[in-house]
């Protein structure tokens, strides 16, 4: 489906990013391979998984490139993207897949933490994107995956950055695809599901034990057919939509728009909203719920 386009695929190298670059890769695109090889706390490791998934490409006879610029910095995004025109002569797709967690309840969140989870998974996505959309505005088309979180659309507990940070970017995908439409870009976002390197940081308690037993059957791969897609010609006129992905399952999330509105002709004082307003409108609040009360099932 992706003879002759070139996709870049930010934090490729393990995950999810790993398994959408193979299967970019099968289907028939040059992929740019990009991850700075870091553990989870930030040390730079002594190889780079993006080498291994670029020679695993290469090993079934595709072609890659391998890219260890940071998504954090305007530079680093330049880079990936030169990366992409040097060795293939063009680019027509991002995925923004690149991401790092800083997981604490909201009153001990320190400023650096979240400072690091706002310059990576957001400002990096910014970054990528803003390189390469003169590229997609030339040549009139390109497409632009980000990959978000259920975090952001429904919430989590004790994730106030990487929340903020990924509802940020479903925003920020929304405006791509309003203000590049005319040139014949997409813009689209897919919240994942699966367990890697990154979710398996989250702390076994007793309150995640049976969610994080429930994430170890989702494999990774099973998100990547939905992006493929979505980086191809075959997704012309998919824009602007919000996805998520639960191993065989695939949903199209809702955006915000107005549930109930209620009018007084006079106006409002703070007493009239509280004896009318808020009475009127309390049936349709959202309960205080979490992203496994909104899918309570197991995925299938």
């Amino acid at each position: 489906m992706l003879e002759g386009k070139v996709v870049v695929v930010t934090g490729a190298g393990r995950g999810i990013g790993r398994e959408i670059a193979l299967l970019l890769a099968r289907e028939g695109a040059r992929v740019v391979v990009n991850d700075i090889g870091v553990t989870l706390a930030g040390a730079s490791e002594a190889e780079n998984p993006a080498d291994g998934v670029v020679a695993e490409i290469r090993a079934a006879g595709g072609e890659a490139a391998a890219s260890r610029d940071s998504v954090a910095t305007w530079d680093g995004a330049q880079a990936i993207v030169a990366t992409a025109l040097d060795a293939f002569g063009r680019i027509d797709g991002v995925v923004n897949n690149a991401a790092i967690l800083r997981d604490t309840i909201f009153h001990r969140l320190e400023p650096s933490d979240w400072d690091a989870v706002i310059q990576v998974d957001l400002n990096g996505a910014f970054y990528v994107s803003r390189a390469a959309i003169p590229h997609f505005r030339a040549q009139e088309g390109g497409a632009f995956v980000h990959m978000i979180s259920a975090s952001g659309l429904a919430g989590n507990f004790g994730q106030a950055a990487y929340a903020a940070a990924k509802a940020g970017l479903a925003a920020l995908s929304k405006s791509i695809a309003i203000d590049a439409a005319r040139y014949g870009v997409r813009s689209n976002c897919v919240a994942p599901s699966a367990w890697t390197r990154m979710t398996s940081s989250i702390p076994e308690t007793g309150a995640n034990l049976a969610r994080i037993e429930q994430r170890r059957q989702v494999t990774p791969d099973k998100n990547a057919p939905l992006v493929v897609f979505l980086c191809g010609d075959a997704a012309s006129g998919v824009t602007g939509q919000v996805f998520a992905t639960r191993k065989n399952e695939i949903f199209l999330m809702g955006q915000s728009r107005p549930l109930r509105g209620i009018h007084r002709s006079e106006g409002w004082t703070p007493q009239t909203v509280a004896e009318h307003a808020i009475p009127a409108l309390r049936p349709s609040f959202y309960p205080l719920d979490r992203n496994q009360d909104i899918f309570s099932w197991d995925p299938v």
